[in-house]
């Protein structure tokens, strides 16, 4: 069975919606769960994932609110942080760190901490049993991958093509996915571009799919109530979940 891996940004348009959507997007099909901690400048994020980010902040989200959200979350639906490395250093890994485990998230992704910064946190990561989600992208030698998925946990996020998520452009994959498979037995998910129109081919040689811009096209849809938001993030989750293992 392959994996479908969804961002949501949290505190948008509001941090009960967030836990609520959460909640049923696990219920439908989510293996795993991307909470996004807005940020002023999400540089590897597509426009709509940037608006959603603008918007949580104008809202008045604050990090406390992610830990108040992760609380009602993590015990049902399993759990990773997303987000920049700003977010996270200025709360004190040290102390953010035992927090998440306690809260009982699994991991983070900070896409803008090159592997070689990474690596002064392992221990930290290590100590509190979270993985610290490694990237790989198709402008990587061989022997940098080998070198950044050598001791890679929970899944590997494979950047589908170079440049910001959201963006639907095609690209052959397989070669790319065998490099990659070379060095590890760790799972490869792809990321970037991925809707319920590229899953299915974008999923093949890989072990699973994530999906971001997809649904935040979803919630920034003014005219939908929260409870229609909901419901079409949960067909879209059922949708794109039946495509990559069809």
């Amino acid at each position: 069975m392959k994996d479908l891996v969804a961002y949501i940004t949290s505190g948008y348009p509001e941090k009960d919606f967030t836990i609520d959507l959460a909640l049923s997007l696990g219920e439908n099909g989510v293996d795993t769960l991307e909470l996004g901690v807005p940020f002023s400048d999400p540089v590897a994020d597509g426009p709509a994932i940037e608006a959603a980010n603008h918007k949580a902040l104008s809202l008045g989200f604050k990090f406390k609110d992610l830990l108040e959200i992760s609380h009602a979350v993590a015990p049902a639906v399993d759990t990773l942080w997303m987000g920049y490395f700003n977010s996270f250093y200025q709360q004190n890994m040290d102390l953010l760190l035992p927090k998440a485990q306690e809260l009982g998230v699994n991991g983070l992704i900070i896409p803008d901490l090159p592997h070689e910064e990474a690596l002064r946190y392992k221990d930290l990561f290590d100590a509190n049993n979270l993985a610290n989600i490694s990237f790989v992208a198709p402008t990587d030698s061989p022997e940098r991958i080998k070198e950044v998925v050598s001791d890679a946990q929970k899944f590997i996020y494979m950047v589908a093509y170079t440049g910001i998520t959201g963006a639907g452009v095609s690209e052959d994959l397989q070669p790319f996915l065998a490099t990659i498979k070379k060095f590890t037995q760790t799972p490869v998910y792809v990321g970037f571009g991925v809707n319920e129109k590229t899953a299915k081919d974008k999923v093949k040689g890989a072990d699973g799919v994530i999906v971001g811009s997809a649904f935040i096209n979803i919630l920034l849809q003014d005219s939908l109530s929260f409870n229609e938001k909901i419901h079409r993030c949960s067909d879209l989750a059922r949708e794109i979940k039946d495509k990559i293992n069809s």
